[in-house]
Formats: C-alpha cells, structure tokens, sequence
C-alpha cells in the first residue's frame, strides 16, 4: 500500500506541476502530461515502477476517450458532414499513410512495419490543434473548419485502426487450435486470458462460425440495449437523486461494454466507441459526458505520463540526428500532402496555411496505437521507441508551426481577405437605414423584432450557414465578411442611421464599431458585448448603446427567484429596476478608469471605486425596501406572487 501512495503522489505532483507550465507556453495539456512523464521516469525507476505496467492500467483512461467520442458523432450530424469527412479527412489519411508507407520502406522497413507506421503518423493532434484554434479565434473560419473535419475524420478512424493492427504482427497469419478457434496474440491473448481466468469467455471452445456468431449477436445486443434499454435505466438511477450514483452508472457502462468486448476476444476500445456511438442521439448524452470526463481526463493524463516516463533516452542519444531528421521529414511530407489537398479543396489565402500547418505534426493518438502495436508484436521495441520520440517531438513543433502561420497571415495582408473565403461575397441591391452585423442568436432576435415594427434592416454575416437557414425562412440576409470595409459601404454605412455590431467574435465586434465611428461620427451604433471588459473596449471604439448579451436574461432569473422568495411581483420588479440604473451608472463611471494594459485585478483605481459603488449599491436597495415596506403597511396591499411561463 505505502508503494502506491508513493506512485500516486508523484505522479500526481508531476501533473499538477507540469500541466500547468506546459499550458503557460502553450504547448498544450498532453505535451506538458509527456514533459511531466520524462521528469519523473528516473524517480518511478528508482520505487521500481515498471512504466510499462502502469501504462497498462492507465489506458483504460483511453478506452474512456473512445467512449466520449463516441457520444459527439451524432449519426446524423455525421451524415451531413459526410463529403469533407469521406473526401477530405480520408483523402489526407489515405495519402499520408500511403506515402509515409512508402518512405518507411525504402529505409529498409517491411511492408507490414511501414503500413503501421504509416497509420500511426497520418494522425494530427486534436487536442493540441482545437486549443490554439479555439484561443486564436479561428474555429469558425473555413480553414478552421476544414481542419476540424480532419481532425473528427482521424478520430474516428482510430477505431478501424486498432481492429487492422493485429492483422500486421510480425507473425500475421491467425492459428487455430485444435476445435478450429483461433489462437489470439498480443492485447486480444491478455482479453482472452482475464475472461478465463473467471470462466466467462463466450467463444472459448467455439468454432470459427460459431464465434462469429456470437460476436454478431452481442454487438447487435449492445446497440439493441443502447437504443432502448439506456432511457429507463437512467430514469431508474435519477429515483435516487444521488449525484454518485449518476456517475456510478456512467462508470458501469463504460467498464461493463469493455468488459463485454473482452469476453468475445476484441478490443476494450471498440465496445466503448460502439456505446458511445449508440448513445449519441440519447437525452442523458450530456450527463455521460459530464460524469466521465474527469475520469477520462486523469487517466489518460497517467497514460501519457507513463509514455514519457517510458521513452529510451539512450536511443535519443544515440540517434539523435536521425529522430530529428525524421520529425521533419514527417512534418514536411504531412504539409506536402495537406497543401496539395487544400489547393483542391478551394482553400485559399490565410485558409489554406492554416489547414496545411496546423495538421503537420503526429498526435497524441500516435502513443496510443505505438503502445498497442507493441502488444500485438506489430513494432519491435526499438523502432517504437523512435517513433515515440518522432511524434513527442514533432507535437512540440506545433507551436512554431502556429507562429510560422500568423508570420504568413501578416504577409498576406488584409488583400487576401476577400479571397479567404469558398465563395464570392454576395453583391447587395438593397440598403436601408438599419444595418445588422451578425445573424447569431443575438442579431436574430433584434432583426425579427425590428422587422415586426415594419422597418427594413440591411443584414451582413461571413457564416454561410446561417445566411442560407434565414433564408429557408423567408428573412433576406447578404453573405459576407461586416468587417471588410468594402463591403460595409455597399451595405450603406455612408446612409444608415444604426449599425447594430452582433458579431460572435468579440474582436470582430470591437474593429466594427471602431472602423464605423471613424467613418461616420453621427451614426448611433448598438453593439453586442460578451462580458463587462468588452463593454469597456466598446466604449472606447464609440458604441452608443452597449448590450450585454447575458445581462437583461440574468434579471429576469433574479426577478423570478425574488417572486418566488416572498417578494411581490411589483417590489422584484423595483429591485430589478434600480439594479439596472445603478448597474449602467456603474459601468459609466468605471469605464474612464479601465487600462487595457491592466487586468482589473492589478488597476488600484477601478477597485477601489468599484468597492464604493457596491457599498453604494447596498444602501439604496435598504433604503428602498424599508421605504416599500413603510407603503406596503400603509395601504395594506396584499402580496402576489403569480406563476411566470417564458
């Protein structure tokens, strides 16, 4: 016991240590869980912890991965999106793994080696990738797109992949016993093995047809189960009204399909991915997610670890030149390809180097299949090790690779913008004195009810999407980037008499306003602000009338909670009102005060005048409760507290 205590506190220091550091440099959670792995390997060697072993026990945290993702691929999302994931996503990874293939061999490695490998470093990493898109802001752009659809495309070809690994062992033809079952090696023996321990396999002693069977019967039973069974039992398990019991179920499902897979000699992995697949469409998908994901998270955090503390330093040394030729090798194959499919893809400009550089590295899945093609004897152990170090190295490029894109987007300037895009923007015919900038949940609103006062609005989106359902609706929208000058005087800015700025991108929202103030002092400009530091930046761009977008819904729930707490309708509603007066007063006179080059936290001045405004606040709700209550004893009004349905 006093072993594993020592384990678990290095193991965790190291996380807690590492993980946040990488992400200070933003290298990404899984490098800074390696980085934490390599600074402890000698201190496990030295408590005789094997890495191996503990790798062993830590995938489980991938087999949870593979349920998570499982639960994200919506069959019907999945069938939409199935040109870029079918044509682009696939394109790449075939490509890739072919050509790597090919170079893999004429190094001298054997086919089945090189198809390995191949499959291994066609993968990118998803979660290096999506942070720093979702940081820089370009999820939303086409190149950010594209790069997504990839990225899912690998996910879910992780899953073939791990069923074709076995077929590559060094020794890849099956054998059969003497009643014709076959004789598993590998990951699929260790499966085998657990479920005789306890006697529980269900194709032990079958012939071949016979296991097939089974096997068919119980996949088809798991997703059978899924669709119909998942429903009641978690109505069943919500009786309890126990938060544990919730995850407990979670955590059965998980375990009991991996168990299941195991009893019919596959992959752990593969029933995970199979439920979660099942249990896309459910309506307790979001709650499987949110019980397992820390489970997930810390597990496959342990994987990783065990990865780092497991690479062969004394092959780095050794090869040192070689695994760093062959981590750019591999980062400039992978961009040869990916240019090539973005040129063919229409992804042009800023785009196209975005999809090209940010898919060039190996991912974390790499450790993942490197660490099971080591159990099914596909890889000897020192190719392994080098390829270990091939994809550790070529996932801390990344963030040079990033760097390497905003020096290109900065070249290329703001004359590439208009071709940054699949399509032309739309040529407008039509102007009018109201111009919307966004067509998101907030520009919808304000658009439908300034239309219903029976005025006209010019409305402006880059999200194609969104344009084309308005459309279906019958609202008339204009695709197009607000942003781009060009296009916001073909809207008639030099005319309108308001500009609302409802785009989803903050940044987006503050250049809007800015460029429109500039251009026309006299237009009264409403603008959408995410959160109180945006209103400021507003403010100082030249918004008239800044809006919040969760402010005005968050006092209707707080009216709604005082009706409910012995408050009359009319006193929540005088709360509500004088919260709002004092609110906007305060932002008035604390806005002169922000310093963009201070967080609120470091500027004296704004704390210090934010305190007295809340001690301000405080005195007048007492004082306007007492002087209601003095009224309410008064005039011996009743109090109501009426139901309200939105």
């Amino acid at each position: 016991m006093e072993g594993f205590f020592d384990e678990a506190t290095i193991l965790l220091g190291a996380a807690v240590i590492g993980v946040p550091l990488a992400a200070r440099l933003g290298l990404g959670s899984v490098l800074g869980y390696l980085l934490a792995g390599i600074a402890i390997g000698p201190a496990l060697h030295l408590l005789g912890v094997d890495a191996e072993t503990l790798r062993h026990y830590a995938e489980f945290g991938v087999v949870m991965m593979l349920f998570l993702i499982g639960l994200e691929l919506e069959p019907r999302i999945l069938w939409e999106m199935r040109d870029k994931l079918i044509g682009m996503g696939g394109m790449q990874i075939g490509l890739t793994t072919m050509a790597i293939a090919v170079l893999s061999m004429l190094m001298g490695e054997t086919f089945y080696m090189s198809l390995a490998i191949g499959l291994i470093l066609a993968l990118s990493s998803t979660a290096i990738v999506l942070q720093t898109l979702s940081e820089k802001g370009l999820m939303k752009s086409h190149g950010g797109k594209a790069t997504f659809s990839v990225l899912l495309t690998q996910d879910i070809a992780v899953i073939p992949m791990l069923a074709l690994m076995p077929l590559l062992a060094m020794a890849p033809t099956p054998h059969l016993d003497a009643t014709g079952a076959i004789q598993r090696t590998g990951a699929h023996a260790e499966a085998a093995a657990a479920a005789e321990e306890i006697h529980l396999s269900l194709i032990e002693g079958l012939a071949g047809w016979q296991a097939t069977l089974v096997i068919v019967a119980v996949i088809a039973a798991v997703i059978v189960g899924g669709t119909y069974l998942s429903s009641p039992l978690f109505r069943f398990v919500h009786m309890a009204r126990l938060r544990e019991i919730h995850t407990a179920t979670a955590l059965l499902i998980v375990f009991g399909l991996a168990f299941l897979m195991a009893l019919i000699g596959l992959s752990p992995a593969l029933g995970a991915f199979l439920g979660g697949v099942v249990l896309a469409s459910s309506e307790f998908r979001h709650e499987l997610e949110a019980n397992i994901e820390p489970f997930k998270g810390l597990l496959l955090g342990v994987f990783f670890m065990s990865v780092g503390a497991g690479i062969d330093f004394n092959v780095m040394i050794e090869n040192v030149g070689t695994v760093l030729g062959l981590t750019l090798l591999l980062v400039v194959t992978k961009g040869a390809i990916l240019l090539v499919l973005a040129r063919l893809f229409a992804l042009r400009g800023r785009d196209r180097w975005l999809f090209t550089l940010g898919l060039a590295q190996a991912g974390e899945f790499g450790f993942v299949l490197i660490s099971f093609c080591l159990q099914e004897d596909v890889l000897p152990d020192r190719l392994a090790q080098k390829l270990l170090l091939v994809v550790a190295l070529s996932m801390l490029l990344t963030p040079l690779l990033f760097i390497l894109y905003d020096w290109i987007a900065h070249r290329l300037g703001d004359h590439t913008a208009a071709t940054d895009v699949h399509r032309k923007h739309d040529e407008i015919d039509e102007q009018a004195a109201i111009i919307i900038a966004g067509t998101g949940r907030f520009g919808q609103v304000v658009n439908r009810m300034v239309q219903m006062g029976g005025l006209k609005c010019t409305v402006l989106d880059h999200d194609l999407a969104a344009i084309e359902l308005m459309r279906k609706f019958g609202f008339k929208a204009f695709y197009g980037d607000p942003t781009r000058p060009v296009l916001l005087h073909a809207a008639g800015l030099k005319t309108a008499r308001v500009l609302v700025a409802a785009l989803d991108d903050r940044h987006a929202t503050t250049r809007l306003v800015k460029y429109a103030r500039s251009q026309r002092p006299d237009i009264h400009i409403v603008a959408r602000a995410q959160d109180r530091v945006h209103v400021y930046e507003l403010y100082q761009a030249g918004a008239d009338d800044i809006v919040r977008e969760m402010f005005d819904s968050s006092l209707r729930a707080a009216r709604y909670v005082l009706e409910n707490m012995d408050f009359s309708e009319f006193e929540a509603a005088e709360i509500e009102r004088a919260f709002y007066k004092h609110d906007r007063m305060t932002l008035r006179e604390l806005a002169p005060l922000w310093d963009p080059a201070k967080p609120l936290r470091d500027n004296p001045d704004y704390l210090a005048r934010a305190r007295e405004l809340n001690r301000v606040l405080e005195t007048a709700f007492v004082t306007a409760l007492e002087a209601q209550d003095e009224e309410n004893r008064t005039t011996d009004t009743p109090s109501t507290k009426p139901k309200t349905v939105d």
